[in-house]
This record gives C-alpha cells, structure tokens and sequence, in this order.
C-alpha cells in the first residue's frame, strides 16, 4: 500500500517562495508518474505539476516559469518548488501517485479527471499574503 505524505505548508508573503515535500511510502516509485494539485476556498480541485518516469514536466499554465517538480528517486521524495507567490497560489496542495499503466507528464496533465492517479496524500496548506 503506498502512502504520501506532504510537508513544507505555510504562510508566506506575496513574491515568497515555499518548497513542499511529498515522502512516498512503496515500492514503485521510480515506476510511475507523480504530480501535485490544489484546491483553493470554494473551488474545484486543479493540477499544478507533473513530473513522470523519466524526468519529464509538465505544468499548469499558471505556475510556469514560477513552480519547479522535482523527484529524488534515492529518497523517495516528491517536491515542489515555488517561487514569487501570489494570494492566487492560496490553496490546499496535495500530491499524488500513478500507479499504471505509465503515462508521461504531458498526459497526466491532460487527462487525471479522466484518469486520476491511485493514491492522495492529506495535504498541506499554503498562504499567501497581500
């Protein structure tokens, strides 16, 4: 059974940075695509950023060139670096795990409502200040 676990939430000021982390508990790791997403107050659940098997990302068009994904395959880790934060970027961050077929970034990005990934961590809270 995998587990996720998120950590790096706060507050923070708007032009901030926050770097989330995602401890991945199971084997399969290195095997399948990971990504995060976030919800924001009375909103629908949105994806952020991919990254899949090979290294490969794909994100959100609203976080480029602010948001980097990141994975080390020896830690078993998932991150989320985030730069020049905006009051927008307010959101429960959450990251999740595919588990198959593989699919690369681009896709996951594409079509996770269709196919949503297998496995949800808890979430963790970001703030950005005015």
């Amino acid at each position: 059974q995998v587990q996720l676990a998120e950590s790096g939430g706060g507050s923070v000021q708007a032009g901030g940075s926050l770097n989330l982390s995602c401890a991945y508990s199971g084997d399969s790791f290195r095997r399948f695509a990971m990504g995060w997403f976030r919800q924001a107050p009375g909103q629908e659940r949105e994806a952020v950023a991919f990254i899949d098997s090979d290294g490969d990302t794909s994100y959100a068009d609203d976080v480029k060139e602010r948001f980097t994904i990141s994975k080390d395959n020896v830690k078993s880790t998932l991150y989320l670096q985030m730069n020049s934060l905006k009051p927008d970027d307010t959101a429960i961050y959450t990251c999740a795990a595919d588990c198959g077929p593989q699919r690369k970034a681009a896709r996951f990005l594409a079509n996770w409502i269709r196919a949503p990934p297998c496995y949800w961590g808890q979430g963790t809270r970001i703030t950005v200040s005015s």
